[in-house]
């Protein structure tokens, strides 16, 4: 890979972590151009909250989680999170080889009635999950930069994330979410308390995902 690099006229890299992690390993700096993702930012947008989680069946705080479920992932952070926080509803969109192991444990731990398993969510029908919830929330233990980041940012809904990848890049502001960098459930629901607590309004959040539209990048 590095010899590739060097021999290539230029590299793309979504990300200044990214960049920083190409020229770590050997790659030249100088031919690195950070070239952002883009989202619609047209259908990714705020609306009556209240009502999209009405239209879910989902009554009091709605935390959101997008992904495999796979291990790195670590969806078990934020059933942990969910426990600890009695009032809320997780919903979890996505499917994978751990979809078993995460029923067990929602299972043992007598949160069937508040947390659910979605499975694979078309993408049509991810700006509706994305604009109901209250918090959107990312325990990933690797990432790049996500687009669910952006795309929960730009629905109005703050980020509650794990500190990896590219995640400072994109939770820029206090309005944006908080990143945590303690891997226990009780970490991520503390901020997920406060984000509930003094919920920014939906347009403060959404200025930050602005930057990532596809007519910038």
């Amino acid at each position: 890979m590095v010899e590739a690099a060097n021999t290539a006229d230029g590299l793309l890299a979504v990300s200044e972590s990214l960049k920083a992690d190409m020229v770590a390993i050997g790659m030249p700096g100088e031919k690195i151009r950070v070239h952002r993702t883009g989202i619609e930012l047209d259908r990714f947008r705020p609306v009556d909250r209240a009502a999209a989680k009405a239209a879910l069946g989902v009554s009091g705080p709605l935390l959101l989680a997008v992904g495999n479920l796979v291990a790195l992932k670590r969806f078990e952070l934020a059933i942990g999170a969910a426990e600890l926080l009695p009032d809320a509803t997780l919903l979890i969109a996505g499917e994978g080889r751990e979809r078993r192991k995460l029923e067990a444990l929602i299972a043992a731990r007598g949160l069937s009635a508040r947390v659910r398993l979605l499975g694979a969510v078309h993408h049509s029908e991810m700006p509706t999950l994305m604009a109901a919830a209250d918090v959107f929330v990312h325990t990933s233990s690797s990432e790049g930069l996500a687009n669910v980041w952006v795309e929960a940012l730009a629905s109005g809904t703050p980020v509650v994330t794990a500190n990896v990848g590219a995640a400072a890049e994109v939770v820029d502001r206090p309005e944006a979410g908080t990143l945590i960098d303690d891997a226990r459930p009780a970490a991520f629901a503390e901020a997920i308390r406060v984000a509930l607590a003094t919920p920014p309004a939906p347009e403060d959040v959404r200025t930050s995902a602005l930057r990532f539209d596809w007519k910038t990048n």
